[in-house]
Order: C-alpha cells, then sequence, then structure tokens
C-alpha cells in the first residue's frame, strides 16, 4: 500500500449559524489547505466532531470533500487525499459508513476505538477494527489511536502484531497515532521493517519525529539515498499548515536552525488555542479570523464568546500568528 508523505488535515466540520452543515464552503477550505502545504484531509474526526454528527450528515460531508478534493491538486500536482473516520459506538453504523465512503472514491477510511463501551483488550479492538475495515476492504484502513478520548490506552505494537499475524485486518495500513509516547510510535514504525503507515498526530513534536524516522533530506536523495519522509495527520494545520510544512521543508533543504524556528513558533501557537479549550473550539474560532468562518460547536462542546474571540486575537497578534497563517 501507498505510504503517506507529508501532511494531511483534519478538518473542521463547518457549519451554519443555526447548526446545519455548511457544505457550501467545503471547495474553497480544500484549495486553501492544498495551497498551503497540505497532502489531503482526515474528514469527520475530533477535530470534524465526527460523533456529534447524524450519519446522514458524514455521508454528505464525505461526498462534499470527496468532490471538492477532485478539483485541487497539492502544491506537487499530486492527488489530494481524503481519508474518511467512520468510527462510531455502533460498529454496524461503521461498517456502512466504510461502505459508502469506497463507493463515492474516498482514498483511505480509518475509525478510533469506540469511546462506549470502553475496548479494554487489544483482541477486543482487532475484532472491532476487523468488523469496519470488511467494509471497505478495496480502501486502505487506519486505526485513529488517540486514548485521550476513548480510553484505549492500549500497546499498539501489541495492536499490530495481533493484526498481522492473524491477518483479520487484510486492508491495514497502519496507524494515525496521536499520543505522547515517540518510543511506541518509533517501535511500531519499526515493526517488520517498515510493514506499516505510522502517521504522527501531535503537531508539537514534528521535528523530533523526523529526526526519529531518519527522514531524508534533498541533498542525501542527490547522492543516492532511498527518500525516506514523515507522514501525519494534524489539527492546527487547518490555520497553520504554513509553518508546519514548512518544518518538513527547512528539514529537506538541511536547514535544521529553521525547522527549530518554526516547530517552536508551532508550539506558540497551540500555547495559544490551551487557553480557549483546545482546537476543537479555540481553533475553529481561529478560522474565522483568517477568513473562514465554520460556524459554532455543537453541544456539548462549549463554544467562545466574543470576549474571548478578542483575548485570542491578541493572544496571536503578539506572536505575529497572522503574518504566517495559512492565507
Amino acid at each position: 500500500m501507498e505510504k503517506i508523505c507529508g501532511l494531511i488535515d483534519a478538518p473542521f466540520t463547518p457549519f451554519h449559524a443555526n447548526g446545519d452543515v455548511n457544505y457550501d464552503i467545503i471547495p474553497a477550505y480544500a484549495a486553501m489547505l492544498a495551497r498551503n502545504g497540505l497532502k489531503g484531509v482526515f474528514i469527520n474526526g475530533s477535530s470534524g466532531e465526527g460523533y456529534m454528527l447524524t450519519e446522514q450528515e458524514r455521508m454528505n460531508l464525505a461526498e462534499h470533500w470527496v468532490e471538492a478534493a477532485r478539483q485541487v491538486k497539492t502544491t506537487e500536482g499530486e492527488e489530494f487525499k481524503v481519508i474518511v473516520h467512520v468510527g462510531s459506538c455502533c460498529v454496524r453504523n461503521s461498517h456502512a459508513l466504510a461502505e459508502h465512503a469506497q463507493s463515492i472514491g474516498a482514498w483511505a477510511v480509518g475509525a478510533m476505538a469506540s469511546p462506549f463501551p470502553k475496548i479494554n483488550r487489544v483482541e477486543e479492538l482487532v475484532n472491532y477494527c476487523a468488523e469496519i475495515a470488511s467494509g471497505a476492504p478495496e480502501l486502505p484502513f487506519y486505526f485513529y489511536h488517540i486514548p485521550a478520548f476513548n480510553g484505549a490506552f492500549l500497546s499498539m505494537l501489541d495492536f499490530l502484531k495481533a493484526a498481522d499475524e492473524s491477518g483479520r485486518i487484510p486492508n491495514l495500513a497502519g496507524i494515525k497515532y496521536t499520543f505522547e509516547s515517540l518510543y511506541e510510535f518509533n517501535r511500531c514504525r519499526r515493526y517488520k521493517d517498515g510493514k506499516y503507515d505510522m502517521l504522527h498526530g501531535q503537531d508539537e513534536t514534528i521535528l523530533p519525529c523526523l529526526g526519529m524516522v531518519g527522514a531524508t533530506t534533498e541533498a542525501q536523495e542527490a547522492q543516492g539515498a532511498q527518500p525516506v519522509m514523515l507522514g501525519g495527520i494534524g489539527g492546527t494545520t487547518n490555520y497553520n499548515g504554513a509553518v508546519l510544512t514548512g518544518i518538513i521543508d527547512a528539514w529537506r533543504k538541511g536547514d535544521k536552525e529553521r525547522a527549530r524556528e518554526l516547530q517552536n513558533f508551532a508550539q506558540d501557537v497551540i500555547d495559544v488555542i490551551c487557553c480557549f479549550r483546545g482546537n476543537i473550539v479555540g481553533g475553529k474560532r481561529i478560522m474565522k479570523l483568517i477568513g473562514y468562518d465554520l460556524g459554532p460547536n455543537r453541544t456539548p462542546f462549549q463554544n467562545m464568546t466574543d470576549a474571548e474571540e478578542a483575548l485570542m486575537r491578541q493572544k496571536l497578534e503578539a506572536i505575529d500568528f497572522f503574518n504566517r497563517c495559512n492565507k
């Protein structure tokens, strides 16, 4: 299976003021992400408030994103990928969403562990993923490891081994790894000489992961080195993607000081959104500040007030965010 090189964005779901999904903005949203260096989108996940959407809304969003992706190319002229998150508390719904994603031409599907009932054993997780992945047997399937959201603090290396040795998920492509253990991330990446695609899921640690995976520079490749690159899926890429993809670009040019400065700036931005209930709430409001009003968050998220928005703008101006953000 093809491995992802570069960064995929986890877009917010755009809503109108009345709470209905705003599908009309998706083409402009996709074009903005593409011109800022993103390679595609991972829709209906945590940033997209996927669990707060109806099944029909999730399918409609998938259709609109797939259609929008056909109209844009990456900055390298490649296909703009659409990965559809299909996880839910009902595995049959997830299976059906995977079937739908395959039928409309999505590039891949993925699923996080169900938040209820909590998955406590690796075997349970393999069973869960196998049933979902079988709904789209022709597409790559990614497990979305984000235990802070669902309490599935399981060994991902053990998961890969169990799935691999049993053969129960033949289309398993890898893991979207949104957890703090770079040690475990690397153990999974090295399993069977890199058989599975490990997608880094924390924008605040892209640079150390580049060093860990041994990503090649342009100069090394010019001397005959086999290209190696980090793949990742992030949320702050929605508005800070130019900076985050710039970390990878600087690394490839051999400019580690530039890469370090960009990573530090990315952490400054994350420090700001952490003051405003994180990326799903604070980050979504930033989109309004850069010209893409994606509407409110759905209940039970607590939306930002106008006073909070003004304070967040001040904090972002203090770090010169608006001269460096996605345009």
